[in-house]
């Protein structure tokens, strides 16, 4: 893909926003940064792109004057394809990309990329870690932080790039080929973006758009619209299962985990040598599993690997423990189905759960957590944006309380726990009512779960 002299219109001043205006610079392309807000309330990592790389600044509307001179638009992950400078630029044939794709062309070796409704982060991790572990040169990014533009002067021929990869990001791939694409369950999500649960299924499909006989796609035969894909793929099909036993995947049987992708079954490892709490995550690993023995890497090495990977920061995370009762983040859950996960996991301890719910709605309905909420539940803290609707969805099922602060809902979940109760934040909504992001979201909950323990000691 040639660039130079091209001119460049990035949409979003996020990360990666910031790294494509940046790499577009770099490689002589005369390039406008844009976003909706006022240039004086991005980052500085955004604003100090123009002294440092040229990179004209928009906020706000786009003048058509400079639409008519674009020739190509990459797009951040958080903006539509719809967006009129996507659009306008499109029809007069113009290239419209986003920085995913825009790196793909770019990048050097092998490619992993995991999707799915729930469990991309920690299965992306943890497929990196074994990886590793396996001697293979390899590097993780996209949605799990690291945009994956800023992976393509680390990438080498002989390595592996591990890549999450979401919705948002799957809708402006063109050329995007991934040697192992793996889709770990579609579940409604993002339907305040997508006008259907269709569409967004789709989205998620387009992982295995240009995949070809030679590359493996893994998918998730529990999951019904997964399981549907596997006929009409080009790839070879490896299926994951807690539930059945495939004929060619991986699967839980009693506490084993096993292959049956050889001649013959393969132990693999068994759910006492895995860290990561719940059955969701049992699929995660299997998923892990699938795409390492794909990589390469032997099967003492992954379980070895398994055995030894605490999960990700934001994902269940255990916080504290403060007079037996214990704290766990679970920011990232920001959709129903996520939070039902959780409480799965957590349902497995002997106390009830205080559950904090609440944010950006995503217009899924609330319902489908009731029956884990009449099992394991003791009350339910609502806040943010749709603090009403959920205690509306809600009412009559559990004692519900209202908070004014992640803080406040912090205290009140103690307040009503009991010894061997757990207070789990998993909010089923995005954080951006009151947070910049999940991240930011998980670490205030961490810092209040603290405050309570600096004034317990100090009385």
């Amino acid at each position: 893909m040639e660039i130079s002299g091209r001119k460049a219109l990035v949409l979003g001043a996020g990360k990666s926003g910031i790294s494509s205006a940046k790499f577009l610079a770099d490689r002589g392309a005369t390039v406008a940064l844009h976003d909706k807000k006022p240039v004086e309330e991005w980052a500085e990592a955004a604003r100090s792109l123009k002294a440092s790389h040229n990179v004209g600044l928009l906020g706000g509307d786009i003048p058509s004057w400079l639409l008519d001179q674009i020739d190509l638009v990459v797009i951040s992950p958080g903006v539509p394809k719809t967006t009129l400078p996507a659009r306008y630029v499109d029809r007069k044939d113009g290239e419209v990309i986003g920085e995913v794709e825009l790196a793909y062309r770019f990048l050097k070796g092998r490619i992993v990329g995991i999707t799915g409704s729930n469990g991309k982060t920690t299965t992306t991790a943890l497929i990196g870690e074994i990886l590793r572990a396996g001697g293979l040169p390899t590097q993780v990014g996209g949605n799990i932080g690291t945009p994956l533009l800023d992976l393509v002067e680390s990438s080498r021929e002989d390595g592996w790039t591990v890549v999450e990869l979401s919705s948002f990001q799957l809708e402006t791939i063109v050329d995007l080929r991934c040697d192992v694409a793996l889709c770990l369950n579609v579940t409604p999500n993002h339907l305040d973006r997508y006008d259907s649960f269709l569409s967004y299924a789709a989205a998620k499909h387009r992982i295995f758009l240009n995949q070809t006989a030679d590359d493996t796609a893994i998918l998730n035969a529990d999951n019904a619209v997964t399981n549907e894909w596997a006929a009409g793929l080009k790839a070879g099909v490896i299926k994951f299962s807690v539930k059945e036993f495939p004929e060619h995947g991986v699967f839980l049987r009693g506490r084993d985990l096993v292959s049956s992708l050889g001649d013959e079954e393969t132990l693999l490892t068994t759910r006492d040598e895995i860290f990561l709490r719940g059955l969701h995550n049992v699929e995660n690993v299997l998923a892990a599993f699938a795409a390492a023995l794909t990589c390469g890497v032997d099967p003492a090495t992954i379980r070895k690997a398994v055995s030894e990977f605490k999960g990700v920061e934001h994902r269940i995370e255990f916080v504290e423990e403060i007079d037996g009762v214990r704290f766990y983040n679970d920011s990232k859950a920001t959709s129903v189905d996520a939070t039902a996960k959780a409480l799965s996991a957590l349902s497995e301890d002997a106390g009830k759960t205080i559950l904090i719910l609440g944010g950006r709605g995503k217009n899924a309905p609330y319902a489908p957590l009731i029956p884990l909420i009449r099992k394991c539940v003791r009350r339910v803290v609502v806040l943010g944006e749709d603090a009403e609707n959920i205690a509306t969805q809600l009412a009559g099922e559990v004692e519900i309380e209202r908070a004014a602060s992640l803080e406040d809902a912090v205290a009140a979940g103690f307040a009503k726990a009991e010894s061997g109760d757990s207070v789990l934040l998993a909010p089923a909504c995005a954080s951006f009512d009151m947070f910049k992001s999940f991240e930011e979201r998980g670490t205030k909950f961490k810092e209040a779960v603290r405050a309570l323990i600096s004034k317990k000691a100090a009385k």
